[in-house]
C-alpha cells in the first residue's frame, strides 16, 4: 500500500520578504517610528500671493490686479443625474410622476367602462398600439412658363486711333501755328491797305524752333508740375503734417516743445559730402539752397550747389558744380536769381540760376584778387554809389573783403585786415609789434548790423570777436573775449541793435551786447557747436545745431538756463548747419553726410509776442530782450561783489 502524505500544519504564517529597490532610501527603526507633523493650510501653493491677469475685453488691453483668488483645489469632478431625495427637485418629479399614473390608470378605466369616457375622462394618454393608418395626398405640378421680349440692339460705333511720336509732334506743331498767328494778330497794327499775315512766314518761324519741343521751357515747365503733383501723393502723410500738425501735448506743458521731423533732402551726388551751408531764397519761401564740400583738410574734393523746394523732395531744382569744395552761399536779397558762393580754395563765384547754362558769370581769380585760404562766409551788401552789385566776404587768410560786380570782372577792396593784436581804438590804435609780426588772425565768420550798415563783428579762429566799420581799416571799434576755441557762427538779433549771437567749437553758445566786453549769457551745450541763428518771429528765441546729432532750442522769455527742446535727430552723424524759413515754423539743419532734414515747431516753440498797448511789435520784442540784459547785469554785479568779499 502507498503511503498518504502528512496533510499540512494549520495555522502556519506565510513567510515574508522585503525586496528593496534601488535607489530607494532605507530608514532606520527610529527614523520609521519618528512623528511628523503636518498642518494643512487653506491656500493653495501653487497660486501666487499677487496675482496680474491680462484683460483680453476690448475696451481695456490692459494688465489688472486681482485681489482675491479661490484657494479651492479640485482634484476630480464628475458631472452627474442624481440628485437628493430630500431637494425640491426631486419632489416635484415625484409628483409629476404620480399625477402621470393616476391619469394612465383613469385612461385604463375610461377604456373598459364606456360611462368614465361618457362623463369626461380623456383616454388620450393610452397608446394606440393596433391600429394605425397612413394617409397619403398628390398634387399636381403647375407648368412652368417662358417669357422672352424682343428689343433692338443699341448702335455700336467702332473708333480707333494711334497716338505716335509724329502724331504727338504734329500735334505739337499745329499748336505752335495757332500761339504764333496769336501773336502776330496782336501785335500787327491795323493800317489801311495792310497786306495780309504770310502764313507761309508764319509756318516757317514756327517749324524754325519746333526741332526742339521735347526739350523745350514749356516741356520742361509742364514736366516739373507733374513730378510735384506725384509727390505730393507719395508724400501725403508729410504734406498734411505740414500743414496742419499741431503737438496737442504744449497744451500741457508750459515750457517745453518737439520738433516733427518732415522731407529729407539728398541725392546721390552729395552723400559722401558734409552741408557746409544753407540758404532760404528772400522771394520764394519753399526754395533753398545747399551747399557741399568738406572741412577736412586731406579730403578735398569738388564741391555741389543744390537748390532744393519744399513742394519737390525727391531732387534739386538747380544743381552746380565747382572744381573746389562749397563752404558758403547767399541769395541776392532784392535779385533772388543771384547766388553768391565761396569755396575751399578762395575763389568767389556768383552764379544766375535762371540761365541753362551751368557755369558762374562771376569768378574771382589769382589776378582779381581771390583769397588765399577757404572763404567761410559771404554776404550780400546795399549797391554802391554806381549802382553796382557788391558783397562781402571772410577768410583764413585774415582779409575781410568787398567785392563789386562791375561789367566784365569781379573787383576787390580790402575793409579790414584782421591783425593778432588787440589794436582797438580803446587803447588808442597802439599796435603790438609781435602780433603784427605774426601776422593776420583767421576770420571764420562775420554778420553786418540791420541797423547800421557800416558795421559788423568777425569771429576768428583765436576764439576772438571783433567789432570793425567799413569807413575805416586801421583799427577795431572793440574787442570781445570768452570764447577759447574757433567761432563758427555770428548773428545779429533780428529786433534788438546791440545784441548778438556766437557759437563756437569750445561748446558753447554765447549771448553779447555790444558794448560790454564779456558774454551776458553762457550756454553749454556739451558738444561742438556747428551753428547758432535767431528766430525769424522772436527776439528771445534762438536754434543751435551740435556735433552729437541733438538740435537745441532756447526761449530766453521763457527760460535763461535750459532750452525748450534738446532733440535728437540723426544717429552716427554730426550736425554742422541750421537755418530757420523766413515765414513759416520750419527749421532745416545739414550733416556731415549730405542730408539736410526739414523740422516743424512745435507751438510751443513759436509762441506769437503779445503785442503792448501803445507798441509796435519791433518795440515790444526790444523790450523784452532788455529785461533780460538788465536782470542778468544785476545778477553779475552781485556775484561780482560778493567775489570781492
Amino acid at each position: 500500500m502507498s503511503k498518504q502524505a502528512p496533510p499540512p500544519p494549520e495555522n502556519v504564517e506565510p513567510v515574508k520578504e522585503y525586496i528593496t529597490l534601488p535607489g530607494t532610501v532605507t530608514l532606520t527603526e527610529e527614523q520609521k517610528g519618528a512623528m511628523v507633523d503636518r498642518i494643512l493650510k487653506a491656500v493653495n501653493p501653487n497660486i501666487r500671493s499677487v496675482l496680474v491677469t491680462f484683460s483680453h475685453k476690448k475696451d481695456e488691453r490692459t494688465f489688472k490686479y486681482v485681489p482675491t483668488v479661490d484657494q479651492t483645489a479640485i482634484h476630480f469632478s464628475d458631472d452627474g443625474h442624481c440628485i437628493r431625495r430630500d431637494s425640491d427637485e426631486a419632489k416635484r418629479q415625484t409628483d409629476e410622476k404620480e399625477r402621470l399614473m393616476r391619469e394612465l390608470k383613469q385612461a385604463e378605466a375610461a377604456e373598459k367602462n364606456p360611462e368614465l369616457a361618457e362623463a369626461g375622462v380623456s383616454t388620450k394618454i393610452l397608446k394606440n398600439q393596433f391600429n394605425f393608418c397612413d394617409r397619403a395626398s398628390q398634387t399636381f405640378n403647375n407648368a412652368l412658363r417662358d417669357r422672352t421680349a424682343m428689343t433692338e440692339p443699341p448702335p455700336i460705333i467702332t473708333f480707333s486711333s494711334t497716338a505716335t511720336q509724329w502724331e504727338i509732334y504734329d500735334a505739337y506743331v499745329e499748336e505752335a501755328k495757332a500761339q504764333a498767328a496769336a501773336a502776330a494778330k496782336a501785335n500787327a497794327k491795323p493800317t489801311i491797305g495792310a497786306k495780309k499775315t504770310d502764313n507761309k512766314a508764319v509756318d516757317d518761324a514756327v517749324m524754325e524752333g519746333s526741332d526742339d519741343i521735347l526739350n523745350s521751357a514749356n516741356m520742361l515747365h509742364s514736366l516739373r508740375l507733374m513730378e510735384r503733383m506725384v509727390n505730393q501723393n507719395t508724400y501725403n502723410d508729410i504734406s498734411d503734417d505740414y500743414k496742419y500738425w499741431e503737438d496737442a501735448a504744449d497744451q500741457f506743458k508750459e515750457d517745453g516743445g518737439t520738433l516733427l521731423p518732415l522731407w529729407k533732402f539728398t541725392s546721390d551726388k552729395v552723400k559722401k559730402k558734409t552741408v557746409t551751408s544753407i540758404c532760404w531764397n528772400p522771394r520764394y519761401n519753399d526754395l533753398f539752397a545747399v551747399g557741399y564740400g568738406s572741412y577736412d583738410f586731406l579730403k578735398q574734393q569738388s564741391g555741389v550747389i543744390h537748390c532744393f523746394t519744399l513742394k519737390n523732395p525727391s531732387s534739386p531744382e538747380y544743381t552746380f558744380t565747382c572744381e573746389s569744395g562749397v563752404m558758403c552761399l547767399d541769395f541776392h536779397p532784392e535779385y533772388p536769381s543771384l547766388l553768391c558762393v565761396g569755396l575751399y580754395d578762395g575763389a568767389i563765384q556768383v552764379f544766375d540760376v535762371r540761365q541753362t547754362s551751368k557755369k558762374p558769370i562771376y569768378h574771382s581769380t589769382v589776378k582779381t584778387g581771390k583769397h588765399m585760404d577757404p572763404v567761410w562766409q559771404v554776404y550780400w551788401q546795399p549797391d554802391d554809389q554806381s549802382k553796382n552789385l557788391t558783397f562781402c566776404s571772410v577768410s583764413s587768410d585774415g582779409r575781410v573783403t568787398m567785392w563789386t560786380l562791375a561789367k566784365s570782372e569781379l573787383q576787390y577792396t580790402n575793409i579790414m585786415e584782421l591783425s593778432l593784436g588787440d589794436d582797438s581804438s580803446e587803447k588808442g590804435g597802439q599796435l603790438d609789434t609781435d602780433a603784427a609780426l605774426a601776422g593776420l588772425a583767421g576770420g571764420t565768420c562775420f554778420d553786418f548790423s540791420s541797423f547800421n550798415e557800416g558795421i559788423f563783428v568777425v569771429g576768428t579762429e583765436e576764439g576772438k570777436i571783433r567789432k570793425c566799420s567799413r569807413a575805416y581799416n586801421s583799427q577795431y571799434l572793440f574787442s570781445y573775449e570768452g570764447h577759447t576755441m574757433p567761432i563758427y557762427s555770428i548773428q545779429w538779433n533780428k529786433f534788438h541793435p546791440d545784441v548778438f549771437l556766437t557759437a563756437s567749437s569750445d561748446w558753447t553758445v554765447k549771448l553779447w551786447e555790444q558794448n560790454t566786453k564779456k558774454p551776458l549769457v553762457s550756454f553749454d551745450l556739451g558738444s561742438s557747436v556747428g551753428e547758432a541763428c535767431w528766430a525769424p518771429y522772436s527776439a528771445t528765441v534762438f536754434a543751435a545745431v551740435t556735433a552729437d546729432g541733438k538740435v537745441h532750442v532756447y526761449d530766453l522769455d521763457q527760460n535763461k538756463h535750459e532750452p525748450m527742446c534738446d532733440q535728437l535727430t540723426v544717429r552716427k552723424a554730426k550736425l554742422t548747419r541750421i537755418c530757420f524759413n523766413p515765414k513759416s515754423p520750419i527749421l532745416l539743419v545739414g550733416d556731415d553726410r549730405g542730408t539736410v532734414l526739414s523740422l516743424k515747431l512745435s507751438p510751443n516753440l513759436r509762441k506769437a509776442t503779445k503785442i503792448e498797448d501803445g507798441k509796435t511789435r519791433e518795440q515790444t520784442e526790444i523790450g523784452k530782450l532788455n529785461k533780460i540784459i538788465e536782470i542778468t547785469t544785476k545778477d553779475r554785479q552781485l556775484m561780482e561783489k560778493a567775489g570781492e568779499e
